[in-house]
């Protein structure tokens, strides 16, 4: 009976239902892959960690991988993701060994895989739930409010399209979150293990990705700019300055020292970055390249595509940015000192992403939907969208209202069509229509020609637009686990039947979920 009341319990407790939500969401978006051949070849390396396989498989090579010390092949990449996933690559190899899946083998998606992406995907989704929710709060807004916008950034923005697609992104908003909330933690309460906990949040994703020490300026410029907007000035702006840096300066050194410290161990020098090493050798393998590869795009050319293409812009894949942007305008006299100074620090951070990668080779990502590598700062930008639209909405007028909802529901129908499919179809069809093509829409046409089946009348032939069959079998279904298993025809029938029902059994908890939450939040408004 205790057991019973206490469940009862949790089911009133908005912040219990909101990660039973994040975690569904979660759970029916995967694929049971990891999503990519990036995340492919980090978790090659999470297996290098406690297995005598290496961190680069000789077959990758030159595709992917760099000679390192001794000549070895190595990662370029950060270390960070690959722990993250390492309990679960333990996990997931155990599991895989078992006689029960001695006549399934490593065919794709293999039970390592599976479980890896499951249980990475779900943990970071309910964390970054849990504290998107805790963060929204502090800059004052209402429960319901804070509720919703959590509910916009885990469907409503790309966040959906990598919780599907596990590449860095989810795990590196994590981090510079709970950055953000912590830090402001401490200049709430002088708590200095809160400003601790926050800079090694920071910290860590260095590990990860060395250009998310952009993030960890934009973190410092939002505490800057909180006191500033609120007329901070002159000992009392000093003395936080101080203390700031006493405590998170060292924090930055460490994780700094050990991601210097990795790359010395693959490489033997702690004064440069994989992208150097890489380049150097892919000009001894093609004299052709230009002395400044990989950074030769034409910064006008990587800068405006990213904001306007139609394969790429943020606008069209993130529509909540325009919303953000319009509330930003209309309603700027309305924020607090802390939505100014996050709104400010966040355009300055995405502006700098926009920047920094207007020059690379592949300033978008290259096989990714949308521009992965400014996505998680656009989705940063727009996180407040949703809430300001709600608090605000006798202000804003009926019309911004109305764009507003509308804004919201083109960007969720976008996320979800970016789960339909594996993210190269349209890239592989674009080969073929050539450029530009609005993907988008092109995603779109591809759902309702496959519900259809209407791929080749209507133009859009699978057949020709790859050779490998395992490819070919990926982008011919719809992207999750039980029609992936279905479709690769190697799993016992009794396997995909389970997982089918397992699956709409979750996809049904969540729509119960997401209503019981809602119930609950407008109770506890109304009390």
């Amino acid at each position: 009976m205790h057991m019973i009341h206490r469940l009862h319990a949790w089911f009133r407790d908005p912040l219990v239902l909101l990660a039973i939500a994040a975690g569904l969401i979660a759970f029916v978006a995967q694929s049971g892959e990891v999503g990519s051949a990036d995340t492919q070849h980090r978790l090659q390396s999470t297996h290098a960690l406690w297995t005598s396989e290496p961190p680069v498989l000789p077959n990758e090579y030159p595709e992917f991988g760099v000679h390192g010390r001794g000549g070895r092949l190595q990662s370029w990449y950060g270390i960070g993701q690959s722990l993250l996933m390492l309990p679960q690559d333990i996990l997931g190899t155990w599991a895989g060994n078992l006689s029960v899946f001695d006549d399934y083998g490593d065919t794709d998606p293999n039970v390592r895989d599976i479980i890896v992406s499951y249980l990475t995907s779900i943990l970071v989704t309910v964390l970054t739930a849990l504290v998107c929710l805790r963060f929204l709060r502090q800059l004052g807004f209402g429960l319901s409010h804070s509720v919703a916008g959590v509910l916009a950034l885990l469907v409503s923005t790309t966040h959906l399209h990598y919780t599907q697609n596990m590449m860095e992104n989810n795990y590196i908003f994590l981090l510079t979150l709970t950055g953000f909330s912590y830090q402001l933690e401490w200049l709430r309460t002088a708590s200095r293990g809160a400003l601790f906990w926050g800079s090694a949040a920071f910290g860590l994703n260095l590990l990860t990705r060395l250009t998310t020490g952009l993030d960890l300026v934009a973190g410092a410029c939002f505490l800057l700019l909180v006191l500033w907007f609120e007329k901070v000035r002159g000992r009392d702006l000093w003395n936080k300055c101080r203390v700031y840096a006493a405590i998170t300066v060292p924090v930055y050194l460490c994780f700094g020292l050990l991601d210097r410290v990795y790359q010395f161990y693959r490489f033997g020098s702690f004064f440069n970055t994989y992208v150097s090493l890489v380049a150097v050798e892919a000009r001894q393998r093609d004299p052709s390249l230009p002395a400044n590869y990989p950074w030769t795009t034409p910064f006008h050319s990587g800068f405006f595509g990213a904001l306007f293409a139609p394969e790429k812009s943020i606008f069209l894949f993130d529509p909540l940015l325009i919303l953000a942007i319009l509330l930003t305008v209309l309603c700027w006299k309305r924020f607090s000192p802390a939505v100014r100074a996050y709104t400010v620090s966040t355009c300055l951070m995405l502006l700098a992403y926009l920047s920094f990668y207007a020059r690379y080779f592949a300033w978008a990502g290259d096989f990714a939907w949308g521009d992965r590598y400014v996505s998680t700062a656009v989705e940063f930008a727009a996180l407040l969208a949703v809430p300001l639209l709600l608090r605000d909405r006798q202000q804003v007028g009926k019309v911004l209202w109305t764009v507003g909802i509308a804004l919201v529901g083109i960007s969720t129908l976008i996320q979800l069509a970016s789960l339909a499919f594996w993210l190269p179809l349209e890239i592989y069809q674009m080969e073929t229509l050539g450029h530009p093509t609005f993907v988008i829409a092109l995603r779109f046409k591809n759902i309702a020609a496959f519900a259809l089946g209407q791929m080749d009348a209507w133009g859009l032939n699978t057949h020709a637009m790859t050779e490998d069959p395992w490819d070919y079998v990926h982008i011919t279904c719809w992207n999750f686990l039980p029609f992936l298993l279905r479709r690769v025809g190697e799993a016992p029938a009794w396997v995909v039947r389970i997982a089918t029902v397992v699956w709409f059994a979750g996809l049904a908890a969540l729509v119960c979920t997401l209503l019981r939450l809602r119930l609950v939040t407008r109770r506890l408004n109304q009390a």
